[in-house]
């Protein structure tokens, strides 16, 4: 048997999924934290970053439609030669659990052929249209479908902030398998600030402490607290957003008016798409 290169530097994608509405510099900066952790361990070597933003469905309240906020991450990542944006996930008629959107992602990487990808997450909701929606397919991931050796697959890491991670612990929004099989399978990269709880809300978790050697912790020296809440704020009360998010999706939204009293208002008194299905599926 082949010795294994121990020089050679295990591929890493990272994906973010969240709202992004809109999108702001914080979320570009978390994808850049998260490179320069990898490459300092000397162990990896970070190839792409997925921005995935949550489709309509999710009925968070406040969400604007889900083709402006792909537009705005897309104009965002314009100038990035590795972050790109992918709407397979914004796409679906139905909201999906964050573990899908993982493993179709690994699945993509995974397998020569695209159309198969989804065999063993879920069915495509809009036949047809999948195609269409990979025009950002990277090719020259093909050649490693050539080799047999499984390790050849990149790693699909999820890529947030500790709002998130903390999020594991809101009754009925994560289901508890969902989050054992993304630290388990896939891995955690969150970005905290230095001195955050996020270590004490890993060790209060069996779980998250069980697989606590996939969950990497970033810290964050050069502290941003751009949140698209504050975004959306600054914006109903007509403040400067400029330097907060790219010029170009400033321009974006002031050409569409995107944010106002009346689009903060929208889902307002809907419950949460995780939170619907979650409750629903524990009374069952």
């Amino acid at each position: 048997m082949a010795m294994e290169d121990p020089d050679k530097k295990t591929e890493v994608v990272l994906l973010a999924c969240g709202s992004f509405n809109p999108i702001t510099n914080m979320h570009l900066r978390l994808f850049e934290l998260a490179k320069d952790y990898f490459h300092e361990t000397g162990k990896y070597k970070v190839i792409k970053g997925i921005i995935s933003p949550v489709g309509d469905a999710y009925k968070k309240k406040g969400l604007i439609s889900a083709n402006h906020r792909v537009t705005m991450a897309k104009l965002a990542t314009k100038s990035s030669d590795w972050v790109e944006v992918d709407d397979w996930e914004s796409c679906q008629s139905e909201w999906l659990e964050t573990l899908k959107v993982l493993r179709y992602h690994h699945q993509k990487l995974s397998s020569p052929d695209p159309t198969n990808s989804l065999q063993n997450a879920i069915p495509l909701t809009k036949p047809g249209r999948k195609r269409k929606q990979e025009p950002n397919r990277h090719d020259p991931i093909k050649k490693k479908n050539q080799s047999p050796d499984i390790k050849s697959v990149p790693q699909v890491k999820l890529l947030c902030g500790s709002d998130m991670l903390e999020s594991f612990g809101i009754p009925n929004l994560w289901k508890l398998e969902d989050i054992t099989e993304i630290v388990a399978n896939h891995g955690l990269v969150c970005i905290s600030r230095a001195g955050n709880s996020v270590q004490k809300f890993i060790y209060e978790s069996d779980i998250l402490w069980r697989h606590k050697n996939n969950i990497h912790l970033v810290e964050e020296w050069i502290t941003n607290d751009i949140s698209s809440t504050k975004i959306r704020r600054a914006l109903r009360r007509g403040q400067s957003i400029r330097y907060l998010v790219p010029d170009a999706v400033q321009a974006y939204i002031e050409k569409h008016n995107l944010y106002s009293p009346e689009s903060e208002d929208r889902n307002a008194g809907v419950v949460l798409a995780p939170l619907q299905k979650h409750a629903s599926d524990s009374k069952n």
